[in-house]
């Protein structure tokens, strides 16, 4: 995984739960770019159709809460979302994110200091944040080491898959 990420920012509020995310009606799909077509249906009804590959979501507090399900985090991951910044995470979701492979950052008062719109650039090995577009620098909360070798490896499963083929 490249350790710089650069992107425009959607974004969103205090307590987006997974059905916002992902509405509970679209879990008939299991790919993640089935479910991109629907991510942020339950806040934006366009959001898939705006959102580009590379594009960064900044959100509030309890960001994910609500159900346990994965097909949150596949749709954001499948529409192309390089990274989730948040003030904090609902547990389940930040675990699942990082399962599956997508990036996220804890920041305190990051929707403060940026706005929809706005071209970030982050340091995840570092937790650094740069305001491109205002120059403003901020400091999320770095991923611990374990956290970034699954991020490096793909997600859960290639990490388990690559530790398991190096003991052979």
């Amino acid at each position: 995984m490249d350790k710089t990420i650069e992107g425009k920012v959607w974004k969103f509020g205090d307590n987006i739960d997974t059905d916002a995310i992902l509405p509970a009606r679209y879990l008939v799909y299991t790919t993640e770019e089935e479910l991109a077509k629907f991510v942020m249906a339950g806040t934006d009804p366009e959001f898939a159709e705006k959102v580009e590959k590379g594009d960064i979501i900044i959100g509030g507090t309890n960001f994910g809460s609500g159900s346990s399900r994965e097909h949150a985090p596949m749709g954001l991951k499948g529409a192309g979302i390089s990274l989730v910044i948040a003030e904090s995470f609902a547990r389940i979701f930040y675990r699942n994110s990082i399962n599956i492979g997508l990036p996220l950052l804890e920041c305190k008062d990051i929707t403060k200091h940026v706005n929809e719109g706005d071209v970030l650039q982050i340091n995840l090995d570092e937790g650094t944040i740069i305001n491109k577009t205002t120059g403003k620098e901020l400091k999320g909360q770095k991923l611990p080491e374990f956290m970034m070798d699954i991020l490096n490896d793909g997600g859960l499963m290639p990490h388990l898959k690559k530790k398991l083929s190096s003991n052979e």
